[in-house]
């Protein structure tokens, strides 16, 4: 285990450095959060593909595979199609808005009064993002260094925190470049074919496990439909994603680098499934369906490779782990603290700004670590953060970019009545039922049309704006800061 000890310190002394060099770039607001909107193509494809393939779509999608054989690829497939949908239809029109938060695209299309509300529904689920990725730790220090849970999360968690504190977007996008890499070579290139071979080959995996494990729709259909709803929709409108769409450098990078990312999900997807039913025939017998990744990669991988494949999973963790932090920080400075103060400062210094929102990265990360020790339930945090979400968020959201007759009451009343909804379904029916987001949305979706047809059209100026900004005729807002001169 020396060689996979070696492989896991020189990974991680890695990306603590990547934090250093990006401290250097990070000279303004654009640049520390949204990596001054310069990404190209290849670039920005790793990491929006490294942002929403984390420790969930890895062990997570390994384990439904172990319990359900290919059809478990469905949650990482739906979010491989979110993020499709997103960079075909959506993406150019985000990008060209240069905007840091979604709470600021909803003040922009309503005029407004918007933006507290909704940031603290985006504030909630970035936050129970970046726990669940925190958790996570414990699971893969666990089989690495043997290490106590709350050390383990403290240890991943810290080092997530220094490289996103020192250098923000840039650290975060050249850390996830490298996970991006180091994911692709270990999970797809490495574990996937070694998984196969050790369990027979295709033949001999059909050979031995029922003819379920093989049907693409084994995992039922209510199944593959809640997980469009959450996770589907869910990449349509996550401030962690819309921050990364935020750093395109054009449409077209937005556009054709999404789209490429997406394809990247679905193959992730579907190797994570045929992994899972791999270590199903080589232990059938795991108590413990997200036990598989860690047990195949323990017992059947040589040294360093093992080394190399256990860093692909830290690096999964990782980048989500990240990219849910910078956006908690974000929305918690731009979209509540600043305006609960009253107003965005004009005129402040470069290095005040970016030093300010450094400090909300780093008191966000200490919640992090504190809420992911005191949490255990990885799956029902994860069900929360996203029902908040999609169930409060989505249809204003989406409303605002399709349908003119939105008013800013309309959407107020869709995120107050579809949150309301969730929270009181999880209470009575429970956290992991399909009924609050079912009804969440019908709720958020009644309000707002009705609301809004109730209600006086959003001023034409409002709109023309809007469109303005849509059209990408309309610098950065007014409290951009002007880089410093070098």
């Amino acid at each position: 285990m020396v060689v996979d000890y070696a492989v896991i310190v020189v990974y991680l002394v890695g990306m603590l450095a990547m934090g250093w060099w990006g401290m250097r770039r990070a000279r303004s607001k654009s640049e520390f959060l949204v990596a001054g909107r310069r990404l190209g193509p290849t670039l920005y494809s790793g990491t929006m593909a490294a942002i929403v393939l984390g420790g969930a779509s890895t062990i997570g999608g390994v384990g439904l595979g172990y319990k359900h054989g290919l059809s478990g690829a469905w949650m990482v497939l739906t979010i491989g199609l979110g993020l499709l949908a997103l960079s075909v239809f959506f993406s150019a029109r985000i990008a060209r808005l240069k905007v840091y938060t979604v709470s600021e695209m909803l003040d922009l299309r309503y005029g407004g009064r918007a933006g507290v509300i909704s940031g603290v529904v985006m504030w909630a689920y970035t936050l129970m993002l970046a726990v669940t990725s925190t958790i996570a730790y414990a699971t893969i220090f666990d089989v690495l260094f043997d290490l106590h849970r709350t050390v383990a999360i403290i240890l991943g968690g810290t080092i997530v925190v220094a490289y996103s504190t020192l250098g923000g977007m840039w650290s975060i996008t050249l850390t996830d470049m490298v996970q991006f890499v180091v994911k692709t070579i270990g999970v797809l290139l490495l574990l996937l074919p070694i998984a196969v071979v050790k369990a027979g080959g295709f033949s001999e995996m059909q050979a031995k496990l029922p003819t379920s494990y093989f049907d693409p729709l084994g995992i039922g259909g209510e199944t593959i439909f809640t997980y469009v709803l959450i996770y589907t929709f869910g990449m349509l409108i996550g401030q962690d994603i819309w921050q990364r769409v935020f750093t395109a450098r054009s449409d077209a990078t937005a556009k054709w680098g999404g789209t490429v990312a997406g394809t990247y999900c679905l193959a992730y997807a579907v190797a994570g499934a045929v992994i899972g039913t791999a270590a199903k025939v080589l232990y059938p017998d795991l108590g413990n369906a997200d036990d598989a990744f860690a047990t195949i990669v323990k017992a059947d991988l040589p040294i360093g490779i093992r080394g190399l494949v256990l860093a692909a999973a830290l690096a999964a963790v990782m980048s989500t782990s990240s990219g849910a932090l910078i956006a908690c920080a974000t929305v918690a400075n731009n979209d509540i603290w600043s305006r609960l103060r009253g107003a965005v400062r004009r005129g402040e210094e470069v290095h005040d700004e970016v030093r300010g929102n450094r400090a909300f990265i780093l008191i966000m990360g200490v919640g992090v670590i504190c809420t992911a020790i005191a949490l255990n339930d990885v799956v029902a945090a994860l069900t929360v953060a996203y029902n908040l979400l999609v169930g409060g968020l989505l249809v204003p959201i989406l409303g605002g970019l399709v349908w003119k007759r939105g008013t800013v009451q309309g959407a107020l009343a869709s995120v107050i009545v579809g949150g309301l909804t969730v929270v009181a379904l999880m209470a009575t029916a429970g956290i992991l039922a399909n009924e609050p987001i079912y009804y969440g949305l019908l709720a958020s979706l009644a309000a707002y049309v009705v609301v809004s047809l109730l209600t006086r059209p959003t001023d034409e100026a409002v709109l023309a704006a809007w469109r303005e900004r849509l059209a990408g005729r309309t610098p950065e807002l007014p409290s951009e800061p002007v880089p410093a001169q070098q």
